[in-house]
């Protein structure tokens, strides 16, 4: 009865489904935060990036330059340093700073106007090199204030776009900004004015030493060089007005010019090499530091006919793959003047004494180097110019092959030539006796095909003042191996011959420094 008062007809049913639990709500889980390293790795990222993209962009400075319109960029760079390009002559490339970033120096064309006036009045150039130091300055404050726009403005919009917040991307060209000027102060610290004394030219420029002046000039007229970038940039006038072959050296008359080469190898194409630079340099004499030959063998005495006609007597040292079969046959050349168990002969006002190498390895079946040979053969050199000294006619050039015998010299003459090594390098020994060190001017021969990239064909123009005797300034001469067309000059100063240097005191008998130098 109470069930149908209840309005129920049949059993009670639960309202709650057996065997279902009410489901619980989803819990959110957080992202977990980055750490703080990978966000700051982040931040750098975008300012690099985005200071680059900036510089890339609008970071650049179009100025007249004299007689030309110039593009001056700054490049990001883990070397620093000013690269002058002067199309389609070449580039010239300067050590000027230590810093990350690189100032690039377009010459886009000549103002035909103007330059045509300077050709037509030549002597409105001696003014112009203060016009072009003017112009180079003002165009290098006008990159400095763009540049320092073009990164905040690249920085700020690549973090706008990476972060979406404001604040992070005006954090990013704070930083940039930042960035920045630390560069420029690392590169106002580390300004070296003196770099221009020693610039690597490439391409078509490579072949105007000229640019650069003479052996003399750089020792006693510094002053003229503090504007040589300026007179760099106005003999592109001149340059342009020539094709394939650039103005002549043309040498100062007190200078005596060298021309070092060394490992030839069997390699035909150094010979025209050889010829072309004798002619370039208006050189006075060769020195050939041996290895002229692969073999040594009475059948490639042929290979040597082209030295009787390169211009300048060839002064000769027998290397490790070189015999006396070719030592005798190069006797009996004219203009040839060998050397060997310390003789001394006198050719374009220098003494040059040399020796031969002791060793015979043609085939290489004894690895070649020091020993007590070498070391023999660098004391009989040293006994044949103390007896020199003692005549009265003392050596101004020494020469060996392996540079072992050549440090066995060391203060007994002012310089000492050898080669051997394949690569050019350069060190003042313990006694005072700069070590010159040629490459190979065959390019390493056959031996060329036997690694990753061809060995560069490689000699130097040393410049030694006629009075003294002393060396003044090298070249440096790189051109590309096997299969290249690359080419490079650089130039270099003796520490003593620096402008602003203190005269290193010489012992009057040798010529050799009297305190050791620790700089080439």
């Amino acid at each position: 009865m109470a069930g149908h008062a209840l309005g129920h007809t049949g059993p009670m049913v639960s309202l709650r489904t057996p065997g279902k639990r009410k489901p619980k709500p989803p819990v959110l889980e957080l992202a977990p935060r980055p750490r703080p390293w990978l966000r700051a790795l982040g931040l750098v990222t975008v300012v690099l990036a985005g200071a680059w993209l900036g510089l890339l962009v609008v970071g650049n400075v179009r100025t007249q330059v004299g007689p030309m319109n110039t593009t001056m960029t700054l490049r990001p760079s883990l070397s620093g340093g000013t690269k002058i390009n002067v199309s389609p002559l070449g580039a010239l490339q300067l050590d000027s700073h230590v810093a990350p970033v690189r100032l690039d120096v377009n010459v886009d064309q000549l103002d035909p106007v103007r330059a045509q006036a300077l050709v037509d009045h030549p002597e409105r150039l001696s003014g112009l090199q203060d016009e072009v130091a003017r112009d180079v300055e003002h165009g290098t404050l006008d990159l400095a204030v763009r540049s320092c726009v073009a990164v905040v403005v690249g920085a700020t919009t690549l973090g706008l776009a990476v972060y979406r917040r404001p604040g992070r991307a005006a954090a990013a060209g704070g930083l940039a900004l930042a960035l920045l000027a630390a560069s420029g102060g690392t590169a106002y610290a580390t300004w070296n004015p003196k770099s221009v004394l020693e610039p690597r030219f490439s391409g078509l420029l490579s072949s105007a030493p000229s640019l650069v002046g003479n052996a003399r000039s750089i020792v006693t007229e510094f002053d003229v060089y503090q504007k040589e970038l300026a007179r760099l940039v106005t003999n592109v006038t001149k340059l342009y007005d020539v094709t394939s072959t650039l103005p002549a050296y043309r040498p100062d008359p007190t200078t005596v010019r060298v021309l070092h080469v060394s490992d030839i190898h069997l390699n035909p194409a150094s010979w025209k090499i050889i010829a072309s630079l004798v002619e370039q340099y208006k050189v006075d004499v060769i020195v050939d530091s041996g290895d002229t030959m692969d073999h040594g063998t009475e059948a490639e005495n042929g290979f040597l006919d082209p030295v009787a006609n390169l211009g300048a007597p060839y002064v000769w040292v027998r290397g490790n793959h070189d015999s006396l079969l070719t030592q005798r046959h190069l006797e009996g050349m004219r203009s040839v003047h060998v050397l060997d168990r310390g003789r001394a002969v006198t050719v374009a006002g220098l003494r040059f004494a040399g020796v031969g190498d002791p060793q015979y390895t043609p085939d290489r079946s004894t690895v070649p180097g020091g020993g007590d040979a070498e070391e023999r053969a660098g004391a009989e050199l040293a006994a044949a110019l103390r007896a020199q000294r003692a005549a009265g006619t003392p050596v101004d050039v020494a020469i060996a092959h392996e540079p072992s015998a050549a440090r066995g010299v060391d203060g007994e003459v002012p310089l000492v030539l050898a080669g051997h090594l394949h690569h050019e390098q350069t060190e003042v020994l313990d006694k005072g006796t700069r070590l010159r060190v040629e490459g190979s001017t065959g390019g390493s021969g056959l031996r060329a095909v036997e690694g990753k990239y061809p060995d560069p064909i490689e000699a130097s123009i040393l410049y030694f003042d006629r009075d003294t005797r002393r060396l003044q300034a090298w070249d440096e001469i790189k051109l590309g191996g096997l299969g290249l067309t690359t080419a490079e000059v650089s130039r270099h100063l003796p520490k003593e011959n620096q402008p602003g240097a203190t005269p290193t005191p010489t012992d009057p008998a040798t010529g050799t420094p009297t305190g050791a130098a620790t700089a080439p």
